[in-house]
């Protein structure tokens, strides 16, 4: 902040900007997409949450999944495409938090790691009949340029963050494994 009142943001290389837009803040507002989601037919083996009704659906054959030391990742599961640079985690939670502000808490964190993230998009879908918020971030980490594109969803069981990231000039050519791999996320039965 400066000795104005506006805020800026400091960027990696030492230059900065002011904040000057609500993307900048997380802020954008929610549009709704009325289009179909559901997951793929090849999508054949499910991996439940262990702490709330998430589940997710994969195809075996382009993903490996493993659950990572407990302690060390607020991850339940992370994900990795076989022949591509394309990773993604589970983010689950007992604690039920309203759907709007799910995505801006997990915006939150990832600003403390990433001063300059800024959403680039939000919308609310229906994805296999559950309710869901999805956004894409991009963000400077460690100098890399990376795109974080999730699903955020919370109902009694708990909330869940549904997560794939890779380098920002990779998500055009890898846009069709992005949308089938979080099309997966569904409920427990």
């Amino acid at each position: 902040m400066t000795d104005n009142g506006s805020v800026v943001l400091l960027n990696d290389d030492g230059t900065w900007r002011y904040i000057s837009n609500e993307s900048d803040k997380g802020n954008t507002p929610i549009a709704i997409n009325k289009g179909l989601f559901q997951k793929a037919d090849n999508q054949t083996f499910q991996v439940k949450s262990g702490r709330n009704k998430s589940a997710v659906w994969l195809d075996p054959r382009k993903w490996i999944f493993q659950k990572p030391d407990t302690g060390t990742s607020p991850a339940e599961y992370r994900f990795q495409l076989k022949t591509g640079d394309l990773y993604g985690m589970l983010i689950t939670e007992q604690i039920e938090v309203e759907l709007e502000r799910l995505p801006q808490l997990a915006f939150e964190m990832l600003r403390r790691t990433a001063p300059n993230a800024r959403v680039v998009s939000q919308e609310y879908r229906v994805v296999n009949d559950y309710k869901i918020v999805k956004m894409r971030i991009d963000a400077t980490v460690q100098g890399i340029n990376l795109s974080y594109i999730g699903y955020y969803t919370s109902d009694k069981s708990g909330s869940t963050q549904f997560l794939i990231y890779t380098a920002s000039n990779l998500v055009d050519k890898i846009t069709p494994d992005i949308d089938e791999f979080l099309n997966g996320l569904t409920r427990q039965k």
